[in-house]
């Protein structure tokens, strides 16, 4: 790589701490505790307790501006009313590209693979450590905030400037 620009800025690191992510797991206690934790870690938390009214939830930020919407969903895949994978497929139906964190007590490889394949961006299982959770979180927001970096047009490394659209290079 030529360039020697960092992938982004020290602002830009920041913007993971002002992250929403919405915590969608039936158990009072732990869907609490995560939530907690990761308000503690600086994220706003929406914490939601059945499928339906994630769902409905989700329906409602078809039309919401760009600084409110999710950054984040922790989804557990055992729900009351709709489950899980079925909000999971709502969310890609619309296109929508928001990363998902699988949290599940469905521990067997098929299971794992099953929500990866639908295209989870990560699987935990339960019981699980609210450090990895939250570092798997930090993982998650990082990546997609780098993908959402505008790429720039050119870049230069001394003499040396790469056209990134017209796919050319030249020396000066």
């Amino acid at each position: 790589m030529l360039s020697l620009e960092a992938p982004f800025s020290s602002s830009k690191a920041q913007l993971t701490k002002n992250a929403r992510i919405l915590v969608i797991e039936d158990e009072d206690l732990l869907r609490n505790f995560i939530g907690v934790t990761l308000k503690e870690e600086g994220y706003d938390v929406i914490e939601m307790s059945d499928g339906q009214n994630a769902l409905n939830f989700l329906q409602s930020q078809e039309t919401v501006s760009m600084d409110e919407m999710l950054d984040l969903i922790v989804l557990d895949l055992m729900l009351p009313q709709v489950n899980g994978l079925d909000i999971f497929r709502f969310l890609r139906y619309q296109v929508n590209t928001v990363p998902v964190l699988i949290l599940s007590a469905k521990v067997s490889e098929t299971d794992r693979v099953l929500g990866l394949e639908v295209g989870a961006d990560d699987y935990l299982t339960k019981p699980f450590s609210m450090r990895e959770l939250v570092a798997r979180c930090r993982a998650l927001l990082r990546r997609q905030q780098y993908l959402n970096v505008p790429q720039t047009a050119v870049k230069q490394f001394k003499d040396v400037m790469i056209f990134n659209e017209e796919c050319r290079a030249c020396v000066s």
